[in-house]
C-alpha cells in the first residue's frame, strides 16, 4: 500500500497559532445582557424559522449579536477586549445552538413529544397509551388538548428535562477538561481545526480599518473592512428572499384561512411526477438561496460526495426495487413515505454498515498516529517529567484545577443519571449494566477518541447502533428503554473548546460561568416562547410545513425502532423475541450492514492508495438515503464558489469571507421571520383578549 497521503483540502483548515500568554476573565454584564438580547429577540425568530423552512438562526443570531455589541460599544468610547467578544460569541451560541429540526432550546423536544404520543405513525404501531408520564402527559391529557406547559401533568417531564440539562452541563466541562489537559498538555496534539476557530473569533476583536491622510487637510476617514460589507450584503440577500420565502406566508396566514407560499416550502416533492422513471425513489427541490451559500462553506469534496451518495441512491433505488428488495414502496407515495420505506427495506441498514466502517477508519488512523505520537514523546529528555505532572495543574493563568477534581465532578453527574434511569425504568439485570458501561466506559472511551480525531487531524466520529443494540441485547421489554435520558454523550468537542480558549487568552472559568447564567435562561425563555407558539397554532399544521414533514418523517422512524422492545396489549413478554419484532424484521439486514462496511472500508483505502481526496467518503455517509431535496443546491454552490469566486477572489481570501456571507444571509432572513412573528404572537393576544 502507498504511504498515507495527507487530504490536501484538510490542509487548507490547518492553521498555526501560538497559545496565549496572558489569560483575561471575559465575563461580565456585556455577557449578561447579550443572553437576555439573544434569548427575548432572537430565540423566538430562530422557533418561527426552523418550524417554517427547517432553517438556523443559530450561527447568523451569534455573529449579529456580536457585532451590534461591538458597534455600540465603540460608540459609547468603550471597546471591548478580546476575551470580552470572545465570550460574548459563546454565550450567544449557547442560547442560539439547536438541532436545525429542533430550534429554540429544549421545550421544542416537549412539544415534539406531546406529538409523537398521538401521532398517526404511533397509533398504527399499537402505540398509544403506551407512553410512561414520565416522557410526556397522554394523548387525552388537559395538558395535550390545551397544548400548555403550564399543567401539573408535565411537571415530572419538565424535571426531568431541568436534571438532564445540569448533568450535561457538569459532564461535559468535567470530562472535557480531563481529555483537553491530556491531548493538549500531555500528547501535545495541534487541534487544527482549533486554530481556525480561534482565528475567527480574534478576526472579531479587529477594529475598523482606518485611512489616513497625510496632506495635512483631508480629515481621518474610516473604511469599513471586508467582512463587514460581505455580511451586509448576505443581509439584504436575506431579507429580500425571506420576505418572499417567511413573509408573505405569515403575512397572508394573518387573515386567510391557510397561508399563501409563492416558494413551495419546505420543499417542491417531485416524487409522485417521476415514479416512472425512478420508482422507489424521493424526488424534489428545495428553493433555498440559503443552501447555495452553505455550499460557498463546506469542504468542496465532502459536498461532492454527499452529492455523488444522493446519485448512486437515485439510481440503485430503481434496481433494488425490481430485485425485490425495496419491496415496500408503492406507486403513489410521496416523498416522506417512499424515504421511509426505502431506510426500512434497505438503506438504514448501508448507513449502519457504512458508519461502522468510518469508525473502523477513524479509529486505524487514531491509533497509529498514537503510536507515531508516543514513539516521538518516547524520544524527548523530558517526557518522564511530563508525564508525572499530568496530575499537577499548570500554572498558566488559564483557570486549571487538579483533575480529580473534574473526574469526581462528572462521576457524580453521571452516577445521578444512572440512578435517575434505573428509577424510572423497569428493573432488569441488563438495563443496569448497560447504564453503568454507557456512564463509565463507553462514553470516556469514545470522548478521549473523538478529542484524539480532533486534535490530530479536525476529525469527528460516532459508532452508530451501539445504543440500540445494548438494548436489544439487554433484555428490556416496552417503549421506556428508547426513551430515558440514558448517559450515553460524545463530549470530545469540548475538549477543542478549552484549546480555542487557550489560543485567545480567555479563562476556563468564563466558559463555565457563562453557561450557569445561561442555562436557565435558556430554559425559562425556552418554556416562555414555546408556550406561547404551540398554545396560539397546533405544531405540526398548515402553518409550520417543515415540521410538518420533519415530524411525520421522525415519528415514523421512531415507531419503527420502538417496535424492536413494544409489547403489545395481553401480549406476554416472556414470549415475545427480538427476533419477531418488526424492527427485527423489517429493517435490521445483517448482509446489508456487512455491505456498507466492507463498501465504506474499501473506498477509503482505495482513494488513500490514490492519493484522493478521502473527504469523498465523509460526504457519502452523510448522503447515502437522505432527502435529495436539500442537497442538490448545496453542489451547486460548491461548484459555483470553488470555479468561480476562488479563481476570482482567491482561494484563501474567500474561504475567509464565504461564512460571513451565509451568516449575514440568515440574519436577514432571521429578522424577516423575527417580524413576522411578533405580528403573529400580538394576533394570537388580540384574538384572545375578551373585547
Amino acid at each position: 500500500m502507498a504511504l498515507r497521503r495527507q487530504d490536501k483540502e484538510l490542509e487548507l483548515y490547518r492553521g498555526i497559532l501560538e497559545p496565549a500568554t496572558e489569560f483575561k476573565d471575559g465575563f461580565g454584564w456585556t455577557t449578561v445582557i447579550g443572553i437576555f438580547f439573544c434569548g427575548l429577540i432572537m430565540m423566538p425568530g430562530g422557533i418561527y424559522l426552523g418550524l417554517m423552512t427547517g432553517g438556523s438562526l443559530g450561527t447568523a443570531a451569534s455573529w449579529v449579536t456580536v457585532i451590534l455589541f461591538m458597534e455600540i460599544a465603540r460608540r459609547a468610547m468603550k471597546p471591548m477586549s478580546q476575551q470580552n467578544l470572545v465570550i460574548l460569541l459563546h454565550a450567544a451560541t449557547i442560547m442560539m445552538a439547536a438541532n436545525v429540526m429542533m430550534p429554540g432550546g429544549p421545550m421544542g423536544w416537549l412539544v415534539y413529544r406531546a406529538y409523537l404520543v398521538g401521532s398517526e405513525a404511533i397509533r398504527d404501531s399499537g402505540m398509544a397509551g403506551a407512553f410512561p408520564s414520565w416522557f410526556c402527559p397522554p394523548a387525552d391529557s388537559p395538558a395535550i388538548v390545551g397544548r400548555t406547559f403550564f399543567h401539573k401533568d408535565w411537571i415530572i417531564p419538565l424535571g426531568l428535562v431541568a436534571f438532564t440539562m445540569v448533568t450535561e452541563l457538569v459532564s461535559k466541562y468535567s470530562l472535557g477538561y480531563i481529555f483537553f489537559r491530556l491531548t493538549s498538555d500531555i500528547e501535545k496534539l495541534p487541534f487544527p481545526l482549533a486554530t481556525v476557530n480561534a482565528q475567527g473569533a480574534m478576526a472579531l476583536a479587529e477594529a475598523d480599518a482606518r485611512e489616513e491622510h497625510t496632506d495635512g487637510y483631508a480629515p481621518r476617514t474610516k473604511k469599513k473592512s471586508t467582512r463587514w460589507r460581505i455580511f451586509s450584503l448576505g443581509a439584504t440577500l436575506g431579507i429580500a428572499f425571506g420576505m418572499l420565502q417567511v413573509g408573505i406566508p405569515a403575512i397572508t396566514g394573518l387573515f386567510l384561512s391557510r397561508p399563501f407560499y409563492l416558494i413551495p416550502s419546505p420543499f417542491v416533492d417531485t416524487t409522485v411526477l417521476t415514479e416512472a422513471l425512478l420508482p422507489a425513489t424521493a424526488t424534489g427541490l428545495c428553493v433555498d438561496l440559503g443552501i447555495i451559500f452553505i455550499g460557498f462553506v463546506l469542504p468542496f469534496w465532502s459536498v461532492v460526495g454527499t452529492f455523488a451518495a444522493i446519485v448512486l441512491t437515485a439510481v440503485l433505488n430503481p434496481v433494488l426495487h425490481h430485485a425485490g428488495i425495496l419491496h415496500t414502496w408503492q406507486p403513489g407515495m410521496d416523498t416522506i413515505n417512499t424515504t421511509f420505506a426505502g431506510n426500512m427495506d434497505f438503506w438504514l441498514s448501508f448507513g449502519i454498515g457504512s458508519g461502522l466502517g468510518i469508525t473502523v477508519v477513524c479509529l486505524i488512523s487514531t491509533f497509529r498516529d498514537m503510536r507515531a505520537k508516543v514513539r516521538e514523546v518516547s524520544l524527548r529528555k523530558q517526557a518522564q517529567a511530563e508525564v508525572e505532572d499530568v496530575w499537577a495543574p499548570p500554572r498558566s493563568g488559564r483557570g486549571d484545577c487538579p483533575l480529580w477534581i473534574a473526574a469526581a465532578a462528572y462521576c457524580a453527574a453521571a452516577a445521578g443519571l444512572v440512578v435517575v434511569c434505573y428509577i424510572v425504568l423497569p428493573k432488569t439485570v441488563g438495563i443496569l449494566f448497560f447504564l453503568v458501561f454507557f456512564a463509565f466506559a463507553f462514553t470516556p472511551l469514545i470522548t478521549y477518541v473523538n478529542a484524539r480525531l480532533l486534535g490530530i487531524a479536525g476529525q469527528w466520529v460516532e459508532i452508530p447502533f451501539v445504543k440500540e443494540g445494548a438494548f436489544l441485547l439487554s433484555g428490556a421489554k416496552g417503549i421506556d428503554i428508547w426513551l430515558a435520558p440514558i448517559p450515553l454523550s460524545n463530549y470530545g468537542w469540548q475538549s477543542q473548546e478549552f484549546r480555542v480558549n487557550e489560543f485567545t487568552g480567555v479563562t476556563f472559568w468564563s466558559m463555565i460561568k457563562t453557561d450557569l447564567v445561561a442555562t436557565p435562561v435558556l430554559f425559562c425563555l425556552s418554556l416562555l416562547f414555546w408556550s406561547f407558539i404551540w398554545h396560539a397554532d397546533a405544531i405540526p399544521s398548515q402553518a409550520f410545513p417543515a415540521a410538518q414533514v420533519n415530524w411525520d418523517l421522525m415519528a415514523k422512524n421512531q415507531a419503527l425502532v420502538f417496535s424492536a422492545t413494544f409489547v403489545a396489549p395481553g401480549e406476554d413478554p416472556n414470549q415475545k423475541s427480538i427476533m419477531d419484532s418488526e424492527f427485527m424484521k423489517k429493517a435490521f439486514h445483517p448482509k446489508v450492514i456487512g455491505a456498507g462496511f466492507v463498501g465504506c472500508v474499501g473506498l477509503y483505502l482505495l482513494l488513500t492508495v490514490f492519493g484522493l481526496p478521502v473527504m469523498l467518503v465523509y460526504g457519502m455517509v452523510r448522503g447515502w438515503g437522505e432527502l435529495p431535496h436539500y442537497r442538490v443546491l448545496e453542489v451547486v454552490g460548491a461548484l459555483i464558489g470553488r470555479y468561480y469566486f476562488q479563481k476570482k477572489y482567491g482561494q484563501t481570501s474567500f474561504l475567509q469571507n464565504a461564512p460571513a456571507l451565509l451568516a449575514g444571509y440568515y440574519t436577514g432572513v432571521g429578522l424577516v421571520s423575527m417580524a413576522t412573528i411578533a405580528m403573529k404572537l400580538i394576533k394570537s393576544a388580540v384574538s384572545a383578549a375578551p373585547f
